[in-house]
Protein backbone atom coordinates (compact mmCIF):
# COMPACT_ATOMS: atom_id res chain seq x y z
CA UNK A 1 0.00 0.00 0.00
CA UNK A 2 1.23 3.50 -0.98
CA UNK A 3 -0.15 7.40 -0.55
CA UNK A 4 0.60 9.67 -3.08
CA UNK A 5 0.70 13.20 -1.44
CA UNK A 6 0.39 16.16 -3.76
CA UNK A 7 0.81 19.71 -3.41
CA UNK A 8 -0.48 21.38 -7.05
CA UNK A 9 0.86 25.00 -7.13
CA UNK A 10 0.26 28.19 -9.84
CA UNK A 11 3.58 26.89 -11.90
CA UNK A 12 4.50 23.46 -10.16
CA UNK A 13 3.84 20.07 -8.63
CA UNK A 14 5.14 19.01 -5.67
CA UNK A 15 4.73 15.05 -5.01
CA UNK A 16 5.88 12.17 -2.85
CA UNK A 17 5.08 8.56 -2.18
CA UNK A 18 4.87 7.38 1.01
CA UNK A 19 4.88 3.22 1.31
CA UNK A 20 2.42 2.23 4.28
CA UNK A 21 3.34 -1.08 6.20
CA UNK A 22 1.04 -2.48 8.69
CA UNK A 23 -0.66 1.03 9.27
CA UNK A 24 2.04 3.04 9.67
CA UNK A 25 3.32 5.66 7.14
CA UNK A 26 6.90 4.84 6.45
CA UNK A 27 9.68 7.46 4.68
CA UNK A 28 9.18 8.55 1.42
CA UNK A 29 10.43 6.41 -1.59
CA UNK A 30 10.08 8.75 -4.33
CA UNK A 31 9.85 12.68 -4.10
CA UNK A 32 10.25 15.45 -6.75
CA UNK A 33 8.91 18.55 -8.06
CA UNK A 34 7.79 19.26 -11.70
CA UNK A 35 8.47 23.11 -12.36
CA UNK A 36 7.59 25.66 -15.61
CA UNK A 37 3.74 24.23 -15.44
CA UNK A 38 2.39 28.02 -16.13
CA UNK A 39 0.87 28.75 -19.51
CA UNK A 40 3.40 28.80 -22.35
CA UNK A 41 5.99 27.08 -19.59
CA UNK A 42 8.48 24.28 -20.25
CA UNK A 43 7.99 21.61 -17.72
CA UNK A 44 11.17 20.28 -15.83
CA UNK A 45 11.06 17.67 -12.93
CA UNK A 46 13.67 17.25 -10.39
CA UNK A 47 12.91 13.82 -8.22
CA UNK A 48 15.03 11.21 -6.06
CA UNK A 49 14.07 7.67 -5.53
CA UNK A 50 15.30 5.81 -2.71
CA UNK A 51 18.91 4.41 -3.09
CA UNK A 52 19.39 6.17 -6.53
CA UNK A 53 21.10 9.61 -7.45
CA UNK A 54 19.10 12.52 -7.92
CA UNK A 55 17.81 12.81 -11.41
CA UNK A 56 16.97 15.55 -13.66
CA UNK A 57 14.89 15.89 -16.66
CA UNK A 58 12.78 18.55 -19.12
CA UNK A 59 10.00 17.00 -20.00
CA UNK A 60 8.29 16.48 -23.66
CA UNK A 61 5.28 18.45 -24.39
CA UNK A 62 3.62 18.39 -27.72
CA UNK A 63 2.66 21.36 -29.52
CA UNK A 64 -1.10 22.25 -28.09
CA UNK A 65 -0.89 20.35 -24.99
CA UNK A 66 -1.09 21.92 -21.42
CA UNK A 67 2.11 21.91 -19.26
CA UNK A 68 -0.22 20.49 -16.31
CA UNK A 69 -1.02 17.52 -18.29
CA UNK A 70 2.33 16.84 -19.72
CA UNK A 71 3.42 16.70 -16.65
CA UNK A 72 0.92 14.56 -15.36
CA UNK A 73 1.40 12.15 -18.22
CA UNK A 74 5.09 12.02 -17.21
CA UNK A 75 3.82 11.21 -13.33
CA UNK A 76 1.97 8.36 -14.11
CA UNK A 77 4.24 6.63 -16.48
CA UNK A 78 7.30 7.68 -13.45
CA UNK A 79 5.34 6.08 -11.06
CA UNK A 80 4.20 3.06 -12.89
CA UNK A 81 8.00 2.58 -14.08
CA UNK A 82 9.37 2.87 -10.32
CA UNK A 83 11.08 -0.29 -9.05
CA UNK A 84 9.55 -2.21 -6.34
CA UNK A 85 6.65 0.12 -6.64
CA UNK A 86 3.66 -0.17 -3.86
CA UNK A 87 0.20 0.03 -5.22
CA UNK A 88 -1.47 3.20 -5.04
CA UNK A 89 -3.89 3.50 -2.67
CA UNK A 90 -4.73 7.08 -1.94
CA UNK A 91 -3.63 10.49 -3.19
CA UNK A 92 -3.31 13.51 -0.69
CA UNK A 93 -3.63 16.84 -1.71
CA UNK A 94 -2.51 19.73 0.02
CA UNK A 95 -5.76 22.01 0.10
CA UNK A 96 -4.59 25.69 2.07
CA UNK A 97 -8.39 26.93 3.43
CA UNK A 98 -10.89 24.19 4.51
CA UNK A 99 -13.15 26.80 5.49
CA UNK A 100 -15.89 25.14 8.60
CA UNK A 101 -14.17 21.29 7.78
CA UNK A 102 -12.66 20.04 10.64
CA UNK A 103 -10.70 17.28 9.13
CA UNK A 104 -9.25 16.03 6.00
CA UNK A 105 -12.05 14.18 3.92
CA UNK A 106 -12.21 12.27 0.92
CA UNK A 107 -12.99 14.46 -1.65
CA UNK A 108 -16.68 14.03 -3.25
CA UNK A 109 -18.25 16.60 -5.98
CA UNK A 110 -19.76 18.37 -2.94
CA UNK A 111 -16.63 18.67 -1.21
CA UNK A 112 -14.91 20.49 -4.63
CA UNK A 113 -17.85 22.76 -4.76
CA UNK A 114 -17.49 24.03 -1.12
CA UNK A 115 -13.95 24.47 -1.07
CA UNK A 116 -14.29 26.62 -4.36
CA UNK A 117 -16.24 28.75 -2.33
CA UNK A 118 -12.85 29.81 -0.46
CA UNK A 119 -11.06 30.32 -4.08
CA UNK A 120 -10.62 34.34 -3.15
CA UNK A 121 -9.78 33.74 0.10
CA UNK A 122 -6.32 31.76 -1.01
CA UNK A 123 -6.23 32.71 -4.28
CA UNK A 124 -2.31 31.84 -4.58
CA UNK A 125 -3.13 28.45 -3.52
CA UNK A 126 -7.09 27.28 -3.38
CA UNK A 127 -7.78 27.29 -7.29
CA UNK A 128 -4.59 25.47 -7.90
CA UNK A 129 -5.24 23.51 -4.96
CA UNK A 130 -8.88 21.97 -6.39
CA UNK A 131 -7.71 22.08 -10.66
CA UNK A 132 -4.96 19.43 -9.18
CA UNK A 133 -7.77 17.07 -7.25
CA UNK A 134 -9.68 17.66 -10.55
CA UNK A 135 -6.91 16.47 -12.42
CA UNK A 136 -5.55 13.68 -10.38
CA UNK A 137 -8.94 12.24 -10.14
CA UNK A 138 -9.82 12.11 -14.21
CA UNK A 139 -6.26 10.07 -14.72
CA UNK A 140 -6.59 8.08 -11.76
CA UNK A 141 -10.37 7.27 -11.18
CA UNK A 142 -10.16 4.22 -9.07
CA UNK A 143 -8.60 5.76 -6.75
CA UNK A 144 -9.50 8.03 -3.50
CA UNK A 145 -9.06 11.74 -3.30
CA UNK A 146 -7.90 12.68 0.05
CA UNK A 147 -7.96 16.61 1.05
CA UNK A 148 -5.53 17.74 3.67
CA UNK A 149 -6.25 21.28 4.75
CA UNK A 150 -4.38 23.93 6.39
CA UNK A 151 -6.99 25.32 8.75
CA UNK A 152 -7.31 21.96 10.84
CA UNK A 153 -4.66 22.30 13.20
CA UNK A 154 -5.91 25.42 14.21
CA UNK A 155 -9.68 24.76 15.32
CA UNK A 156 -8.49 24.33 18.81
CA UNK A 157 -7.48 28.55 18.72
CA UNK A 158 -10.76 29.54 21.10
CA UNK A 159 -13.17 32.08 20.20
CA UNK A 160 -11.41 35.00 22.19
CA UNK A 161 -8.67 34.57 19.38
CA UNK A 162 -10.40 33.52 16.31
CA UNK A 163 -13.23 36.13 16.66
CA UNK A 164 -12.86 39.13 15.07
CA UNK A 165 -14.12 42.66 15.89
CA UNK A 166 -17.31 42.87 13.66
CA UNK A 167 -21.05 42.15 13.68
CA UNK A 168 -22.51 38.67 15.03
CA UNK A 169 -24.49 38.90 11.57
CA UNK A 170 -20.77 38.56 9.77
CA UNK A 171 -19.62 36.05 11.95
CA UNK A 172 -22.30 33.61 11.62
CA UNK A 173 -21.00 33.70 7.99
CA UNK A 174 -17.93 32.46 8.57
CA UNK A 175 -15.97 35.87 8.67
CA UNK A 176 -13.31 34.48 11.39
CA UNK A 177 -9.74 33.89 11.84
CA UNK A 178 -8.43 30.55 10.27
CA UNK A 179 -5.08 30.34 10.86
CA UNK A 180 -3.13 28.69 7.89
CA UNK A 181 0.22 25.90 7.52
CA UNK A 182 -1.43 23.81 9.37
CA UNK A 183 0.33 20.90 7.91
CA UNK A 184 3.45 22.60 8.70
CA UNK A 185 2.68 23.10 12.22
CA UNK A 186 1.40 19.77 12.77
CA UNK A 187 5.00 18.13 11.35
CA UNK A 188 6.27 20.36 13.66
CA UNK A 189 4.85 19.67 16.63
CA UNK A 190 5.20 15.90 16.55
CA UNK A 191 8.34 16.18 15.91
CA UNK A 192 8.94 18.38 19.20
CA UNK A 193 7.20 15.98 20.87
CA UNK A 194 9.57 13.14 19.84
CA UNK A 195 12.87 15.05 20.47
CA UNK A 196 11.79 17.73 23.32
CA UNK A 197 10.20 17.54 26.77
CA UNK A 198 9.00 20.32 26.88
CA UNK A 199 7.09 20.32 23.55
CA UNK A 200 3.70 20.14 25.33
CA UNK A 201 4.62 23.64 26.88
CA UNK A 202 4.56 27.37 25.38
CA UNK A 203 5.65 26.75 21.67
CA UNK A 204 6.15 29.03 19.71
CA UNK A 205 6.53 27.66 16.09
CA UNK A 206 7.61 29.64 12.96
CA UNK A 207 6.91 28.66 9.81
CA UNK A 208 8.83 30.98 7.42
CA UNK A 209 9.04 31.26 3.50
CA UNK A 210 7.73 32.38 0.46
CA UNK A 211 4.16 32.14 2.91
CA UNK A 212 5.32 33.02 6.55
CA UNK A 213 3.36 33.19 10.17
CA UNK A 214 3.55 32.49 13.68
CA UNK A 215 1.46 29.59 15.56
CA UNK A 216 1.09 29.66 19.36
CA UNK A 217 0.59 26.55 20.55
CA UNK A 218 0.07 24.66 24.02
CA UNK A 219 -0.34 21.09 25.24
CA UNK A 220 0.14 20.29 21.08
CA UNK A 221 -2.59 22.59 20.47
CA UNK A 222 -3.26 25.51 18.20
CA UNK A 223 -3.95 28.71 20.24
CA UNK A 224 -3.44 31.53 17.86
CA UNK A 225 -1.78 32.36 14.54
CA UNK A 226 -0.78 35.50 12.68
CA UNK A 227 -2.73 34.27 9.84
CA UNK A 228 -6.83 34.60 9.60
CA UNK A 229 -9.47 35.31 7.94
CA UNK A 230 -7.01 34.58 4.47
CA UNK A 231 -3.89 33.75 4.02
CA UNK A 232 -2.74 37.39 3.66
CA UNK A 233 -2.66 38.44 7.52
CA UNK A 234 0.00 38.95 9.57
CA UNK A 235 4.05 38.89 8.88
CA UNK A 236 5.41 40.36 5.44
CA UNK A 237 6.24 37.49 3.00
CA UNK A 238 7.62 37.16 -0.14
CA UNK A 239 4.71 38.78 -2.29
CA UNK A 240 1.86 39.39 0.40
CA UNK A 241 1.86 42.46 2.76
CA UNK A 242 0.61 40.62 5.44
CA UNK A 243 -1.21 43.08 8.00
CA UNK A 244 -2.37 46.35 6.66
CA UNK A 245 -4.39 49.04 7.68
CA UNK A 246 -7.93 48.84 6.48
CA UNK A 247 -7.79 52.69 6.04
CA UNK A 248 -4.93 52.02 2.95
CA UNK A 249 -7.84 49.65 0.78
CA UNK A 250 -10.52 52.30 1.57
CA UNK A 251 -8.46 55.29 0.21
CA UNK A 252 -7.05 53.19 -2.58
CA UNK A 253 -10.54 52.01 -3.71
CA UNK A 254 -11.66 56.08 -3.43
CA UNK A 255 -8.63 56.50 -5.92
CA UNK A 256 -10.34 53.97 -8.50
CA UNK A 257 -8.59 50.85 -7.65
CA UNK A 258 -10.94 47.94 -8.51
CA UNK A 259 -10.98 44.09 -6.15
CA UNK A 260 -8.68 42.61 -8.88
CA UNK A 261 -5.90 45.41 -8.83
CA UNK A 262 -6.00 44.92 -4.90
CA UNK A 263 -5.88 41.62 -4.73
CA UNK A 264 -2.84 41.51 -7.16
CA UNK A 265 -1.41 44.54 -5.17
CA UNK A 266 -1.57 42.17 -2.07
CA UNK A 267 -0.94 39.28 -3.18
CA UNK A 268 1.80 39.63 -5.77
CA UNK A 269 3.62 42.93 -5.75
CA UNK A 270 4.07 43.43 -1.99
CA UNK A 271 6.12 42.02 0.81
CA UNK A 272 9.87 41.32 0.43
CA UNK A 273 9.22 42.14 -2.91
CA UNK A 274 7.26 44.76 -3.54
CA UNK A 275 10.08 46.97 -0.39
CA UNK A 276 13.31 45.61 -2.27
CA UNK A 277 12.16 46.06 -5.79
CA UNK A 278 14.18 42.94 -6.36
CA UNK A 279 12.89 39.92 -5.64
CA UNK A 280 11.04 37.64 -3.12
CA UNK A 281 13.83 35.05 -2.39
CA UNK A 282 15.95 36.11 0.43
CA UNK A 283 18.82 34.37 -0.95
CA UNK A 284 18.69 37.20 -3.99
CA UNK A 285 18.40 39.72 -1.22
CA UNK A 286 21.07 38.90 0.95
CA UNK A 287 23.36 38.35 -1.98
CA UNK A 288 22.57 42.23 -3.09
CA UNK A 289 22.90 43.79 -0.25
CA UNK A 290 21.50 47.11 -1.97
CA UNK A 291 19.49 49.52 0.66
CA UNK A 292 16.07 48.15 -0.31
CA UNK A 293 17.19 44.80 -0.10
CA UNK A 294 18.49 45.63 3.54
CA UNK A 295 15.79 47.19 4.11
CA UNK A 296 13.19 44.51 3.49
CA UNK A 297 15.05 42.16 5.36
CA UNK A 298 15.31 44.02 8.21
CA UNK A 299 11.48 44.71 7.91
CA UNK A 300 10.78 40.87 7.83
CA UNK A 301 12.88 40.60 10.94
CA UNK A 302 10.88 42.76 12.77
CA UNK A 303 7.69 41.52 11.82
CA UNK A 304 8.41 38.39 13.11
CA UNK A 305 9.89 39.83 16.06
CA UNK A 306 6.68 42.50 16.63
CA UNK A 307 4.42 39.07 15.94
CA UNK A 308 6.12 36.89 18.27
CA UNK A 309 5.21 39.37 21.54
CA UNK A 310 2.11 39.38 20.74
CA UNK A 311 1.90 35.16 20.24
CA UNK A 312 4.28 35.06 23.58
CA UNK A 313 1.52 37.11 25.62
CA UNK A 314 -1.14 34.91 24.42
CA UNK A 315 0.86 31.80 25.75
CA UNK A 316 2.02 33.80 29.33
CA UNK A 317 5.43 33.06 28.57
CA UNK A 318 7.68 30.98 26.53
CA UNK A 319 9.41 27.53 26.59
CA UNK A 320 10.34 26.42 22.64
CA UNK A 321 10.98 28.68 19.93
CA UNK A 322 11.12 26.15 16.27
CA UNK A 323 12.12 27.86 12.99
CA UNK A 324 11.08 26.12 9.99
CA UNK A 325 10.10 26.76 6.16
CA UNK A 326 12.44 27.60 3.35
CA UNK A 327 13.69 30.72 5.32
CA UNK A 328 13.31 29.51 8.38
CA UNK A 329 15.49 26.04 7.87
CA UNK A 330 17.99 27.53 5.52
CA UNK A 331 18.61 31.25 6.31
CA UNK A 332 20.95 31.13 9.35
CA UNK A 333 20.99 35.17 9.63
CA UNK A 334 17.17 35.24 9.85
CA UNK A 335 16.97 33.05 12.90
CA UNK A 336 20.00 34.60 14.80
CA UNK A 337 18.34 37.88 14.02
CA UNK A 338 15.50 37.17 15.51
CA UNK A 339 16.68 35.31 18.56
CA UNK A 340 18.97 38.30 19.45
CA UNK A 341 15.86 40.55 19.39
CA UNK A 342 13.95 38.25 21.87
CA UNK A 343 16.57 38.18 23.78
CA UNK A 344 14.53 39.51 26.75
CA UNK A 345 12.41 36.41 26.65
CA UNK A 346 15.22 34.59 27.71
CA UNK A 347 16.43 33.38 24.28
CA UNK A 348 20.11 32.33 23.70
CA UNK A 349 21.09 30.95 20.61
CA UNK A 350 23.93 28.97 19.75
CA UNK A 351 25.55 30.52 17.16
CA UNK A 352 27.77 27.63 16.01
CA UNK A 353 24.86 25.05 15.82
CA UNK A 354 22.38 27.35 14.77
CA UNK A 355 25.14 28.30 11.69
CA UNK A 356 25.50 24.62 11.10
CA UNK A 357 21.66 24.13 11.17
CA UNK A 358 21.51 24.19 6.97
CA UNK A 359 20.63 20.65 6.63
CA UNK A 360 17.28 18.41 6.30
CA UNK A 361 18.55 17.32 10.14
CA UNK A 362 16.21 18.57 12.84
CA UNK A 363 18.61 20.29 15.18
CA UNK A 364 18.63 22.41 18.51
CA UNK A 365 20.34 25.42 18.37
CA UNK A 366 19.70 27.01 22.05
CA UNK A 367 22.81 28.39 23.70
CA UNK A 368 23.25 26.51 27.60
CA UNK A 369 22.09 29.32 29.24
CA UNK A 370 19.02 29.82 27.58
CA UNK A 371 16.07 29.54 29.23
CA UNK A 372 14.05 28.76 26.14
CA UNK A 373 14.62 25.94 23.78
CA UNK A 374 15.18 27.13 20.29
CA UNK A 375 14.84 24.19 17.26
CA UNK A 376 15.76 24.23 13.33
CA UNK A 377 12.65 21.64 11.76
CA UNK A 378 12.80 21.01 8.13
CA UNK A 379 9.35 20.50 7.94
CA UNK A 380 7.54 17.83 6.09
CA UNK A 381 4.01 18.79 5.16
CA UNK A 382 3.48 15.78 2.84
CA UNK A 383 4.36 13.22 5.60
CA UNK A 384 1.25 14.69 7.51
CA UNK A 385 -0.79 14.50 4.46
CA UNK A 386 0.19 10.61 4.03
CA UNK A 387 -0.57 9.84 7.70
CA UNK A 388 -4.03 11.53 6.94
CA UNK A 389 -4.52 9.41 3.95
CA UNK A 390 -3.69 6.63 6.20
CA UNK A 391 -6.11 7.26 8.68
CA UNK A 392 -8.92 7.39 6.20
CA UNK A 393 -8.54 5.43 4.59
CA UNK A 394 -6.81 2.15 6.78
CA UNK A 395 -7.81 3.53 10.47
CA UNK A 396 -3.92 3.95 10.84
CA UNK A 397 -4.49 6.96 13.54
CA UNK A 398 -2.88 5.15 16.42
CA UNK A 399 0.47 4.30 14.09
CA UNK A 400 1.35 8.19 14.27
CA UNK A 401 3.00 10.33 16.90
CA UNK A 402 0.38 12.43 18.96
CA UNK A 403 -0.97 15.49 18.11
CA UNK A 404 -3.15 17.82 19.21
CA UNK A 405 -6.48 15.99 20.86
CA UNK A 406 -9.32 18.03 21.19
CA UNK A 407 -10.94 18.64 24.53
CA UNK A 408 -14.48 19.64 23.57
Amino acid sequence: MAILVINAGSSSLKFALYPVVDRAVKPTIFVGCIEGLEPGGHPHAKWNETGKVPHAQDLLCPAGSQPFDCALAWLQTTLAALSDHPALDGIAHRVVHGGHLQNSVIVTPDILETLEQFNSLAPLHQPHNIAGIRHFAQIFPDVPQIACFDTVYHRTIPELNYRLPLPESLTRQGIRRYGFHGLSYQYIMSALQQHSARANDRVLMAHLGNGASLCAALNGCSQASTMGFSALDGLMMGTRSGSLDAGVLLYLLEQGWNSKQLEDLLYRQSGLLGVSGLSADMRRLRAADTPRARLAIDMFVSGIVREAGGMVACLGGLDVLAFSGGIGERDAQTRLDVCRQLKWLGVRIDAESNAQAVSDQIMPIHAPDSTVEIWAIPTDEGLVGAREAADLLFGAHASRPADCRLTA
